[in-house]
């Protein structure tokens, strides 16, 4: 189940970037998941809950704004890209599978990121505006980070 969360969590970071650390650091801070016996025990602390939290908020923020850059472009991308790996091997190491789960989550990224897109176009072409495509992604995001966080264990 680690691996199948790795990918979960790599597509809700592929969609969102910052959702996935979020949703980790949450899942560890309330028991849901025990990262105290890994190098990940960091993410329960106050501390990176509220950092993910808050840069989570602000994206959620800032994809609403006509001034934000595509997800495609190489910088977004690839961030989208660092965060899936870093949740995703945060929640292989659960499974002693870091590494596979650091190549889940990369891989959930790059499909989160064409995917997330396309469907948002596609949506908001539907809906003839972005807005409620971007509320329906980001609800989707936040749900498939939390399904990932749950299954992890």
């Amino acid at each position: 189940m680690a691996i199948i969360a790795a990918l979960l969590i790599g597509i809700a970071a592929g969609s969102r970037t910052m959702m996935a650390p979020a949703a980790v650091a949450w899942g560890a801070r309330l028991g849901w998941i025990d990262l105290a016996p890994t190098w990940a025990a960091f993410m329960a602390s106050g501390w990176a809950v509220t950092i993910f939290s808050i840069l989570a908020l602000a994206e959620l923020v800032g994809d609403q704004l006509p001034s934000t850059p595509s997800r495609k472009s190489p910088p977004q991308f690839g961030a989208r890209i660092v965060s899936g790996g870093f949740a995703g091997a945060i929640l292989g190491t659960l499974a002693a599978l870091t590494v596979i789960g650091l190549v889940a989550g990369i891989v959930g990224g790059v499909i989160g990121t064409l995917g997330g897109a396309a469907l948002r176009g596609r949506l908001a072409d539907g809906f003839g505006s972005d807005r409620p495509a971007a509320f329906i992604e980001d609800a989707a995001a936040i749900a498939i980070a939390l399904v990932a966080v749950a299954v992890a264990t």
